[in-house]
Protein backbone atom coordinates (compact mmCIF):
# COMPACT_ATOMS: atom_id res chain seq x y z
CA UNK A 1 0.00 0.00 0.00
CA UNK A 2 1.71 3.27 -0.85
CA UNK A 3 3.11 5.81 1.92
CA UNK A 4 -0.38 8.35 2.69
CA UNK A 5 0.46 11.99 3.35
CA UNK A 6 -1.70 13.36 6.11
CA UNK A 7 -5.07 14.19 3.97
CA UNK A 8 -6.01 18.10 4.38
CA UNK A 9 -9.54 19.41 4.29
CA UNK A 10 -11.12 19.28 0.94
CA UNK A 11 -14.59 21.65 0.75
CA UNK A 12 -16.30 22.18 -2.54
CA UNK A 13 -19.95 23.57 -2.11
CA UNK A 14 -22.11 24.20 -5.68
CA UNK A 15 -24.16 27.30 -5.62
CA UNK A 16 -27.98 26.59 -5.95
CA UNK A 17 -29.52 26.39 -9.26
CA UNK A 18 -32.15 28.92 -8.61
CA UNK A 19 -29.70 31.33 -8.21
CA UNK A 20 -30.56 34.66 -9.02
CA UNK A 21 -31.88 35.40 -12.79
CA UNK A 22 -28.75 37.23 -14.46
CA UNK A 23 -29.00 40.21 -16.33
CA UNK A 24 -26.98 42.55 -18.51
CA UNK A 25 -26.58 46.07 -18.12
CA UNK A 26 -28.70 48.41 -19.77
CA UNK A 27 -25.79 49.89 -21.26
CA UNK A 28 -24.34 46.53 -22.52
CA UNK A 29 -22.47 46.44 -26.18
CA UNK A 30 -24.69 43.66 -27.46
CA UNK A 31 -27.44 43.95 -29.73
CA UNK A 32 -31.31 42.82 -29.08
CA UNK A 33 -32.46 39.74 -31.42
CA UNK A 34 -34.86 42.47 -33.54
CA UNK A 35 -31.83 44.65 -34.63
CA UNK A 36 -29.82 42.04 -36.40
CA UNK A 37 -28.57 43.66 -39.79
CA UNK A 38 -24.46 44.16 -40.45
CA UNK A 39 -22.91 41.15 -41.67
CA UNK A 40 -24.62 38.30 -39.40
CA UNK A 41 -27.35 36.73 -40.24
CA UNK A 42 -31.11 37.48 -39.65
CA UNK A 43 -31.80 33.59 -38.05
CA UNK A 44 -31.36 32.75 -34.58
CA UNK A 45 -29.80 29.65 -33.43
CA UNK A 46 -31.96 27.38 -30.99
CA UNK A 47 -29.48 24.97 -28.59
CA UNK A 48 -30.12 22.61 -26.22
CA UNK A 49 -27.34 22.09 -23.67
CA UNK A 50 -26.51 18.87 -21.34
CA UNK A 51 -25.62 20.68 -18.36
CA UNK A 52 -27.85 23.14 -16.52
CA UNK A 53 -25.81 25.62 -14.63
CA UNK A 54 -24.19 24.25 -11.48
CA UNK A 55 -22.80 27.45 -9.77
CA UNK A 56 -25.04 30.41 -11.62
CA UNK A 57 -22.50 30.70 -14.60
CA UNK A 58 -19.80 31.41 -12.32
CA UNK A 59 -16.59 30.99 -14.13
CA UNK A 60 -14.83 28.99 -11.55
CA UNK A 61 -16.38 26.00 -11.90
CA UNK A 62 -17.79 23.94 -14.52
CA UNK A 63 -19.86 26.85 -15.94
CA UNK A 64 -17.06 28.24 -17.07
CA UNK A 65 -17.17 25.54 -19.73
CA UNK A 66 -20.65 26.28 -20.61
CA UNK A 67 -20.09 29.55 -21.25
CA UNK A 68 -16.97 28.56 -23.46
CA UNK A 69 -18.61 26.45 -25.60
CA UNK A 70 -21.26 29.55 -26.20
CA UNK A 71 -18.71 31.68 -26.81
CA UNK A 72 -18.97 34.17 -24.81
CA UNK A 73 -15.84 34.45 -22.65
CA UNK A 74 -12.29 33.88 -23.65
CA UNK A 75 -8.87 34.01 -22.24
CA UNK A 76 -5.33 35.03 -22.86
CA UNK A 77 -4.65 32.01 -25.62
CA UNK A 78 -6.91 29.91 -27.35
CA UNK A 79 -6.16 26.19 -28.06
CA UNK A 80 -5.81 24.99 -31.60
CA UNK A 81 -6.46 21.15 -32.26
CA UNK A 82 -2.54 20.01 -31.53
CA UNK A 83 -3.37 21.38 -28.19
CA UNK A 84 -1.08 24.56 -28.91
CA UNK A 85 -1.30 27.85 -27.49
CA UNK A 86 -2.78 30.52 -30.18
CA UNK A 87 -2.93 34.10 -29.49
CA UNK A 88 -6.41 35.45 -28.43
CA UNK A 89 -6.89 38.47 -26.14
CA UNK A 90 -2.83 38.29 -26.00
CA UNK A 91 -1.56 39.33 -29.32
CA UNK A 92 1.69 36.93 -28.27
CA UNK A 93 4.04 36.18 -25.41
CA UNK A 94 7.52 35.23 -24.15
CA UNK A 95 8.93 33.58 -21.49
CA UNK A 96 11.38 35.57 -19.13
CA UNK A 97 13.48 33.23 -16.95
CA UNK A 98 12.10 29.72 -15.52
CA UNK A 99 8.61 31.38 -13.85
CA UNK A 100 7.89 34.47 -15.32
CA UNK A 101 6.12 35.38 -18.78
CA UNK A 102 5.15 38.35 -20.51
CA UNK A 103 1.98 38.76 -22.52
CA UNK A 104 0.86 41.82 -24.61
CA UNK A 105 -2.45 42.57 -24.62
CA UNK A 106 -4.85 43.07 -27.85
CA UNK A 107 -4.97 46.24 -28.45
CA UNK A 108 -8.44 45.92 -30.73
CA UNK A 109 -10.34 44.23 -28.21
CA UNK A 110 -13.32 45.48 -26.19
CA UNK A 111 -15.20 43.74 -23.18
CA UNK A 112 -19.07 43.73 -23.73
CA UNK A 113 -19.92 46.63 -21.41
CA UNK A 114 -18.08 48.76 -23.48
CA UNK A 115 -15.09 49.83 -21.62
CA UNK A 116 -11.73 48.51 -22.98
CA UNK A 117 -9.55 45.62 -22.53
CA UNK A 118 -6.54 46.11 -21.08
CA UNK A 119 -3.28 44.98 -18.54
CA UNK A 120 -5.01 46.05 -15.42
CA UNK A 121 -8.21 43.96 -16.62
CA UNK A 122 -5.90 40.74 -16.94
CA UNK A 123 -4.32 41.44 -14.21
CA UNK A 124 -7.99 41.64 -11.76
CA UNK A 125 -9.63 38.29 -13.23
CA UNK A 126 -6.85 36.32 -12.96
CA UNK A 127 -6.20 37.72 -9.33
CA UNK A 128 -9.85 36.78 -9.05
CA UNK A 129 -9.25 33.80 -9.66
CA UNK A 130 -6.30 32.59 -7.63
CA UNK A 131 -7.92 34.09 -4.97
CA UNK A 132 -11.23 31.84 -5.71
CA UNK A 133 -12.64 29.56 -3.62
CA UNK A 134 -13.09 26.75 -4.70
CA UNK A 135 -9.96 26.98 -6.38
CA UNK A 136 -10.37 27.04 -10.14
CA UNK A 137 -8.91 22.79 -11.21
CA UNK A 138 -6.69 24.80 -13.66
CA UNK A 139 -5.26 26.06 -11.07
CA UNK A 140 -5.20 23.18 -8.62
CA UNK A 141 -1.34 22.29 -9.41
CA UNK A 142 0.44 25.74 -9.53
CA UNK A 143 -0.19 29.96 -7.79
CA UNK A 144 0.00 32.80 -10.48
CA UNK A 145 0.66 36.11 -9.79
CA UNK A 146 -0.11 38.43 -12.62
CA UNK A 147 1.31 42.32 -12.74
CA UNK A 148 1.33 45.26 -15.21
CA UNK A 149 4.00 47.42 -16.05
CA UNK A 150 2.06 50.31 -15.31
CA UNK A 151 -0.87 52.63 -16.09
CA UNK A 152 -2.24 52.02 -19.57
CA UNK A 153 0.21 49.33 -20.22
CA UNK A 154 -0.43 46.60 -22.73
CA UNK A 155 1.82 44.14 -20.81
CA UNK A 156 1.21 41.63 -18.53
CA UNK A 157 4.09 39.74 -16.40
CA UNK A 158 2.87 36.35 -14.76
CA UNK A 159 5.23 34.46 -12.77
CA UNK A 160 4.54 31.46 -11.03
CA UNK A 161 5.73 29.97 -7.79
CA UNK A 162 7.38 27.14 -9.41
CA UNK A 163 8.49 26.49 -13.63
CA UNK A 164 5.48 26.04 -15.57
CA UNK A 165 6.00 25.28 -19.15
CA UNK A 166 2.07 24.96 -19.69
CA UNK A 167 1.58 28.49 -18.62
CA UNK A 168 0.04 29.12 -22.37
CA UNK A 169 -2.24 25.99 -22.75
CA UNK A 170 -3.42 26.91 -19.15
CA UNK A 171 -4.49 30.35 -20.06
CA UNK A 172 -6.54 28.89 -22.44
CA UNK A 173 -8.67 27.53 -19.74
CA UNK A 174 -12.48 28.98 -19.37
CA UNK A 175 -12.01 29.40 -16.06
CA UNK A 176 -9.18 32.07 -16.60
CA UNK A 177 -11.65 34.34 -18.70
CA UNK A 178 -10.72 38.01 -18.43
CA UNK A 179 -14.05 39.97 -17.62
CA UNK A 180 -14.02 43.49 -17.19
CA UNK A 181 -14.45 45.35 -13.87
CA UNK A 182 -17.92 45.58 -13.45
CA UNK A 183 -18.26 41.24 -13.75
CA UNK A 184 -16.73 41.70 -9.94
CA UNK A 185 -18.55 44.67 -8.39
CA UNK A 186 -20.52 42.09 -5.70
CA UNK A 187 -17.92 40.66 -4.33
CA UNK A 188 -14.40 42.22 -4.15
CA UNK A 189 -13.15 38.46 -3.26
CA UNK A 190 -13.99 37.07 -6.59
CA UNK A 191 -16.46 35.16 -4.58
CA UNK A 192 -19.34 36.16 -6.67
CA UNK A 193 -18.56 36.72 -10.66
CA UNK A 194 -21.37 38.09 -13.05
CA UNK A 195 -20.00 37.27 -16.71
CA UNK A 196 -23.73 38.36 -18.25
CA UNK A 197 -22.27 41.41 -20.39
CA UNK A 198 -19.28 41.58 -19.18
CA UNK A 199 -17.01 39.15 -21.25
CA UNK A 200 -15.21 39.38 -24.78
CA UNK A 201 -16.64 36.67 -26.69
CA UNK A 202 -18.46 36.81 -30.14
CA UNK A 203 -21.95 36.36 -28.07
CA UNK A 204 -23.04 38.32 -24.51
CA UNK A 205 -24.75 36.65 -21.62
CA UNK A 206 -28.02 38.21 -21.79
CA UNK A 207 -30.12 36.59 -19.61
CA UNK A 208 -30.25 33.07 -17.06
CA UNK A 209 -33.29 31.50 -16.34
CA UNK A 210 -32.15 29.03 -13.72
CA UNK A 211 -31.40 25.62 -14.82
CA UNK A 212 -34.21 26.11 -17.47
CA UNK A 213 -32.75 28.22 -20.10
CA UNK A 214 -30.45 31.27 -21.44
CA UNK A 215 -30.56 33.95 -23.86
CA UNK A 216 -27.62 35.05 -26.00
CA UNK A 217 -27.45 38.22 -28.27
CA UNK A 218 -24.74 38.91 -30.46
CA UNK A 219 -21.75 41.75 -29.83
CA UNK A 220 -21.39 44.10 -32.67
CA UNK A 221 -17.79 44.66 -30.84
CA UNK A 222 -16.53 41.66 -30.92
CA UNK A 223 -12.31 42.24 -31.81
CA UNK A 224 -12.73 38.80 -34.15
CA UNK A 225 -15.68 39.98 -36.52
CA UNK A 226 -19.94 40.08 -35.98
CA UNK A 227 -21.30 36.69 -35.08
CA UNK A 228 -23.07 35.10 -38.29
CA UNK A 229 -26.41 34.62 -36.11
CA UNK A 230 -28.03 37.39 -33.91
CA UNK A 231 -28.42 35.77 -30.73
CA UNK A 232 -29.09 31.93 -29.47
CA UNK A 233 -31.60 30.91 -27.33
CA UNK A 234 -30.69 27.82 -24.89
CA UNK A 235 -32.58 25.59 -23.19
CA UNK A 236 -30.77 23.09 -21.06
CA UNK A 237 -32.13 19.40 -20.75
CA UNK A 238 -30.85 17.12 -18.98
CA UNK A 239 -32.55 14.14 -20.20
CA UNK A 240 -30.95 13.21 -23.55
CA UNK A 241 -34.42 11.51 -25.34
CA UNK A 242 -35.70 14.44 -25.14
CA UNK A 243 -32.63 16.16 -26.30
CA UNK A 244 -32.68 14.26 -29.41
CA UNK A 245 -36.64 14.29 -30.19
CA UNK A 246 -35.98 18.13 -29.76
CA UNK A 247 -33.60 17.75 -32.92
CA UNK A 248 -35.95 15.46 -34.04
CA UNK A 249 -38.74 17.51 -34.61
CA UNK A 250 -36.77 20.82 -35.39
CA UNK A 251 -37.40 22.40 -32.18
CA UNK A 252 -33.74 23.02 -31.86
CA UNK A 253 -31.38 23.43 -34.09
CA UNK A 254 -28.37 22.09 -32.44
CA UNK A 255 -27.96 19.73 -29.54
CA UNK A 256 -25.80 18.97 -27.51
CA UNK A 257 -24.13 15.03 -26.96
CA UNK A 258 -26.48 12.74 -28.54
CA UNK A 259 -27.60 9.52 -26.34
CA UNK A 260 -26.35 6.64 -28.10
CA UNK A 261 -29.54 4.84 -27.96
CA UNK A 262 -30.72 7.73 -30.44
CA UNK A 263 -27.89 8.12 -32.34
CA UNK A 264 -29.06 5.59 -34.89
CA UNK A 265 -32.84 6.57 -34.47
CA UNK A 266 -31.86 10.42 -35.80
CA UNK A 267 -29.88 8.86 -38.79
CA UNK A 268 -26.33 10.45 -40.21
CA UNK A 269 -27.53 13.52 -41.40
CA UNK A 270 -28.29 14.82 -38.17
CA UNK A 271 -25.89 12.85 -36.32
CA UNK A 272 -21.82 13.76 -36.23
CA UNK A 273 -19.60 11.58 -34.33
CA UNK A 274 -15.95 12.21 -33.71
CA UNK A 275 -13.28 10.81 -31.09
CA UNK A 276 -12.52 12.49 -27.92
CA UNK A 277 -10.04 12.39 -24.88
CA UNK A 278 -12.63 11.18 -22.85
CA UNK A 279 -12.79 8.54 -20.30
CA UNK A 280 -15.57 7.23 -18.27
CA UNK A 281 -14.52 5.95 -15.36
CA UNK A 282 -15.67 4.09 -11.75
CA UNK A 283 -14.31 6.05 -9.00
CA UNK A 284 -13.35 4.57 -5.73
CA UNK A 285 -13.49 6.27 -2.47
CA UNK A 286 -10.00 5.27 -0.86
CA UNK A 287 -10.41 7.74 1.83
CA UNK A 288 -13.38 5.68 3.79
CA UNK A 289 -15.75 2.99 3.57
CA UNK A 290 -15.13 -0.57 1.66
CA UNK A 291 -12.42 0.92 -0.61
CA UNK A 292 -10.98 2.61 1.76
CA UNK A 293 -8.72 -0.96 1.66
CA UNK A 294 -6.87 -1.51 -1.63
CA UNK A 295 -7.74 -5.44 -1.33
CA UNK A 296 -11.22 -4.01 -2.16
CA UNK A 297 -10.53 -1.93 -4.75
CA UNK A 298 -8.44 -4.68 -6.76
CA UNK A 299 -11.24 -6.68 -6.41
CA UNK A 300 -13.80 -4.21 -7.88
CA UNK A 301 -11.52 -3.95 -10.82
CA UNK A 302 -10.85 -7.41 -11.17
CA UNK A 303 -15.29 -7.66 -11.72
CA UNK A 304 -15.26 -5.02 -14.21
CA UNK A 305 -15.46 -5.90 -17.59
CA UNK A 306 -15.11 -3.13 -20.31
CA UNK A 307 -16.03 -4.77 -23.19
CA UNK A 308 -19.50 -5.38 -22.37
CA UNK A 309 -19.92 -1.74 -21.77
CA UNK A 310 -18.68 -0.87 -25.26
CA UNK A 311 -20.43 -3.67 -26.84
CA UNK A 312 -23.62 -3.06 -24.74
CA UNK A 313 -24.17 0.27 -23.33
CA UNK A 314 -22.60 2.13 -26.29
CA UNK A 315 -23.37 -0.13 -29.02
CA UNK A 316 -19.74 -0.05 -30.19
CA UNK A 317 -19.49 3.55 -30.28
CA UNK A 318 -16.82 3.82 -27.54
CA UNK A 319 -13.31 2.54 -27.20
CA UNK A 320 -12.02 -0.34 -24.20
CA UNK A 321 -10.35 1.85 -21.79
CA UNK A 322 -6.77 0.77 -21.72
CA UNK A 323 -5.86 3.35 -19.07
CA UNK A 324 -6.39 6.92 -18.07
CA UNK A 325 -5.73 8.01 -21.61
CA UNK A 326 -7.38 7.19 -24.47
CA UNK A 327 -7.26 7.82 -28.16
CA UNK A 328 -7.79 11.26 -27.93
CA UNK A 329 -4.38 11.49 -26.83
CA UNK A 330 -2.51 9.85 -29.57
CA UNK A 331 0.77 9.98 -27.86
CA UNK A 332 -0.45 7.67 -24.82
CA UNK A 333 -0.51 4.08 -26.17
CA UNK A 334 3.71 3.52 -27.11
CA UNK A 335 4.67 5.21 -23.85
CA UNK A 336 1.92 3.39 -21.21
CA UNK A 337 4.06 0.83 -19.00
CA UNK A 338 1.65 -1.63 -16.15
CA UNK A 339 0.58 -0.46 -13.07
CA UNK A 340 2.90 -0.38 -10.34
CA UNK A 341 1.81 -1.56 -6.74
CA UNK A 342 -1.31 -3.27 -7.08
CA UNK A 343 -2.34 -5.17 -4.27
CA UNK A 344 -3.75 -8.52 -4.05
CA UNK A 345 -7.47 -8.82 -4.54
CA UNK A 346 -9.96 -9.84 -2.23
CA UNK A 347 -11.62 -13.72 -2.63
CA UNK A 348 -15.17 -13.67 -3.02
CA UNK A 349 -15.64 -14.55 -0.10
CA UNK A 350 -14.53 -11.77 1.95
CA UNK A 351 -15.92 -9.21 -0.49
CA UNK A 352 -19.48 -10.71 0.70
CA UNK A 353 -19.24 -9.54 3.94
CA UNK A 354 -18.54 -6.12 3.49
CA UNK A 355 -21.12 -3.41 3.89
CA UNK A 356 -23.37 -2.10 1.19
CA UNK A 357 -21.63 0.31 -1.21
CA UNK A 358 -23.47 3.18 -2.61
CA UNK A 359 -22.64 3.65 -6.40
CA UNK A 360 -23.74 7.20 -7.89
CA UNK A 361 -23.79 8.49 -11.31
CA UNK A 362 -25.33 11.28 -13.29
CA UNK A 363 -28.22 11.70 -15.68
CA UNK A 364 -26.92 13.86 -17.84
CA UNK A 365 -25.18 11.98 -19.52
CA UNK A 366 -27.41 9.27 -20.40
CA UNK A 367 -25.49 6.33 -20.79
CA UNK A 368 -24.13 6.64 -17.46
CA UNK A 369 -26.95 5.17 -15.57
CA UNK A 370 -27.05 2.11 -18.24
CA UNK A 371 -23.47 1.78 -17.19
CA UNK A 372 -24.20 2.00 -13.82
CA UNK A 373 -26.25 -0.71 -14.00
CA UNK A 374 -23.89 -2.92 -15.83
CA UNK A 375 -21.61 -2.18 -13.61
CA UNK A 376 -23.57 -2.76 -10.32
CA UNK A 377 -24.02 -6.32 -11.87
CA UNK A 378 -20.52 -7.37 -12.21
CA UNK A 379 -20.04 -6.15 -8.93
CA UNK A 380 -22.65 -7.82 -7.17
CA UNK A 381 -21.52 -11.09 -9.35
CA UNK A 382 -18.49 -10.50 -7.19
CA UNK A 383 -19.89 -10.66 -4.05
CA UNK A 384 -20.66 -6.67 -3.70
CA UNK A 385 -23.85 -5.60 -2.23
CA UNK A 386 -24.84 -2.18 -4.55
CA UNK A 387 -27.17 0.59 -3.44
CA UNK A 388 -27.37 3.21 -6.55
CA UNK A 389 -28.27 7.22 -6.28
CA UNK A 390 -28.71 8.52 -10.26
CA UNK A 391 -29.30 12.62 -9.86
CA UNK A 392 -28.98 15.55 -12.33
CA UNK A 393 -25.21 16.05 -12.25
CA UNK A 394 -25.44 19.46 -10.16
CA UNK A 395 -27.35 17.31 -7.58
CA UNK A 396 -24.16 14.81 -6.96
CA UNK A 397 -21.10 17.00 -7.57
CA UNK A 398 -20.92 18.34 -4.33
CA UNK A 399 -21.40 15.01 -1.87
CA UNK A 400 -18.80 13.40 -4.48
CA UNK A 401 -16.20 15.78 -3.77
CA UNK A 402 -16.73 15.40 -0.20
CA UNK A 403 -16.19 11.79 -0.63
CA UNK A 404 -20.40 11.02 0.39
CA UNK A 405 -20.50 8.12 -1.91
CA UNK A 406 -18.12 4.28 -2.10
CA UNK A 407 -18.16 5.01 -6.26
CA UNK A 408 -18.70 7.06 -8.65
CA UNK A 409 -18.99 7.20 -12.08
CA UNK A 410 -18.32 10.00 -14.20
CA UNK A 411 -17.36 10.59 -17.97
CA UNK A 412 -14.02 13.03 -17.54
CA UNK A 413 -11.94 14.90 -20.54
CA UNK A 414 -8.55 14.13 -19.85
CA UNK A 415 -6.79 17.32 -21.99
CA UNK A 416 -9.79 19.77 -20.66
CA UNK A 417 -7.63 21.86 -18.07
CA UNK A 418 -4.72 22.60 -20.13
CA UNK A 419 -4.82 20.56 -23.10
CA UNK A 420 -2.06 18.21 -21.29
CA UNK A 421 -2.71 15.72 -18.99
CA UNK A 422 -0.87 16.83 -16.14
CA UNK A 423 -3.81 19.07 -15.27
CA UNK A 424 -6.12 16.70 -15.02
CA UNK A 425 -3.35 14.40 -12.85
CA UNK A 426 -2.43 17.04 -10.50
CA UNK A 427 -6.56 17.58 -9.86
CA UNK A 428 -8.12 14.34 -9.70
CA UNK A 429 -5.22 12.46 -8.03
CA UNK A 430 -2.97 14.24 -6.07
CA UNK A 431 -3.64 15.41 -1.90
CA UNK A 432 -4.66 18.62 -2.78
CA UNK A 433 -6.08 18.23 -5.98
CA UNK A 434 -9.62 20.48 -6.26
CA UNK A 435 -11.33 17.60 -8.27
CA UNK A 436 -9.99 14.73 -5.88
CA UNK A 437 -13.25 12.78 -6.13
CA UNK A 438 -11.69 9.15 -5.35
CA UNK A 439 -9.83 11.18 -2.26
CA UNK A 440 -6.69 9.58 -3.25
CA UNK A 441 -3.29 10.71 -1.66
CA UNK A 442 -0.41 8.88 -1.94
CA UNK A 443 3.22 10.17 -2.22
CA UNK A 444 4.32 8.02 -5.17
CA UNK A 445 1.10 9.66 -7.11
CA UNK A 446 2.16 13.15 -5.68
CA UNK A 447 5.85 12.70 -6.60
CA UNK A 448 5.26 11.54 -10.37
CA UNK A 449 2.81 14.18 -11.18
CA UNK A 450 4.77 16.82 -9.67
CA UNK A 451 7.52 15.86 -11.49
CA UNK A 452 6.16 15.58 -14.69
CA UNK A 453 4.92 19.21 -14.44
CA UNK A 454 8.53 20.32 -13.87
CA UNK A 455 9.32 19.57 -17.36
CA UNK A 456 9.11 21.75 -20.10
CA UNK A 457 10.71 19.34 -22.30
CA UNK A 458 7.22 17.98 -24.15
CA UNK A 459 8.56 13.93 -24.78
CA UNK A 460 9.94 13.89 -20.99
CA UNK A 461 6.92 15.42 -19.95
CA UNK A 462 4.98 12.97 -21.40
CA UNK A 463 6.45 9.78 -20.52
CA UNK A 464 7.05 11.12 -16.66
CA UNK A 465 2.85 11.34 -17.26
CA UNK A 466 2.42 7.57 -17.89
CA UNK A 467 4.61 7.10 -15.01
CA UNK A 468 1.93 9.09 -12.99
CA UNK A 469 -0.89 7.23 -14.71
CA UNK A 470 0.69 3.84 -13.80
CA UNK A 471 0.70 4.60 -10.24
CA UNK A 472 -2.44 5.79 -10.30
CA UNK A 473 -3.90 2.92 -11.46
CA UNK A 474 -1.86 0.87 -9.30
CA UNK A 475 -3.88 2.28 -6.62
CA UNK A 476 -6.90 1.10 -8.12
CA UNK A 477 -8.36 4.42 -6.89
CA UNK A 478 -9.56 4.25 -10.86
CA UNK A 479 -10.81 1.77 -12.77
CA UNK A 480 -11.25 2.70 -16.15
CA UNK A 481 -14.59 1.93 -17.89
CA UNK A 482 -14.39 3.30 -22.31
CA UNK A 483 -12.94 6.05 -23.81
CA UNK A 484 -16.32 7.74 -25.39
CA UNK A 485 -16.61 9.27 -28.63
CA UNK A 486 -18.61 12.36 -28.95
CA UNK A 487 -21.76 12.53 -30.51
CA UNK A 488 -23.19 16.19 -31.61
CA UNK A 489 -26.58 16.65 -33.12
CA UNK A 490 -27.73 18.97 -35.86
CA UNK A 491 -28.77 19.32 -39.79
CA UNK A 492 -25.98 19.75 -41.64
CA UNK A 493 -27.92 20.11 -44.77
CA UNK A 494 -29.02 23.94 -43.04
CA UNK A 495 -26.77 24.51 -40.19
CA UNK A 496 -23.36 25.26 -40.69
CA UNK A 497 -20.27 26.15 -38.54
CA UNK A 498 -21.15 23.79 -35.40
CA UNK A 499 -17.36 23.09 -33.84
CA UNK A 500 -16.58 19.42 -33.29
CA UNK A 501 -13.55 19.99 -30.48
CA UNK A 502 -12.54 16.52 -28.73
CA UNK A 503 -11.23 18.90 -26.17
CA UNK A 504 -14.84 20.15 -25.79
CA UNK A 505 -14.07 23.94 -25.52
CA UNK A 506 -15.89 24.89 -28.09
CA UNK A 507 -19.35 23.82 -29.94
CA UNK A 508 -20.89 27.51 -31.02
CA UNK A 509 -18.78 29.83 -32.70
CA UNK A 510 -19.07 33.42 -34.15
CA UNK A 511 -19.31 31.15 -37.53
CA UNK A 512 -22.07 29.22 -36.36
CA UNK A 513 -25.22 29.78 -38.33
CA UNK A 514 -28.70 28.54 -40.36
CA UNK A 515 -27.78 28.35 -43.68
Amino acid sequence: MPTSRPRLPRRRVALPLAAATLLVPVATACTSSADSGGSGGDQRLKVVMAFPPAQAMSPYGDDAVTLSRLAVVEGLTRLDRNGEAQPALAASWKRDGERAWEFTVREDAVFQDGTKLDAAAVVRSLTAAQKASPKPRVLSDTTLTATAAGAGADTVRITTKDADPLLPQRLANPSLSILSAAAYKDGKDGSKVNPAGHATGPFTLAEVNGAISATLERNDTYWGGKAKTPGVDVKFVADGTARANALRTKDVDVAEYVPISQASLLGDGLVHEFPSARTNGLSLNTGRGVFADPSMRAAAREAIDPEALVDGVYEGRADTAQGLLGPGVPWAADLRTAPTGRAKAAAPAEVSKTPEIVLATYTNRPELPEAATVVQQQLEKRGFTVKQVVRDYAQLEADALAGKYDAFIQARNTLLDTADPVSYLASDFTCDGSFNITQLCANPVDAAVDKAAALADTDARHRAEMTAEAAILGSDALVPLVHERFVQGYDDTRVQGVALDPMERTLITADTRIG
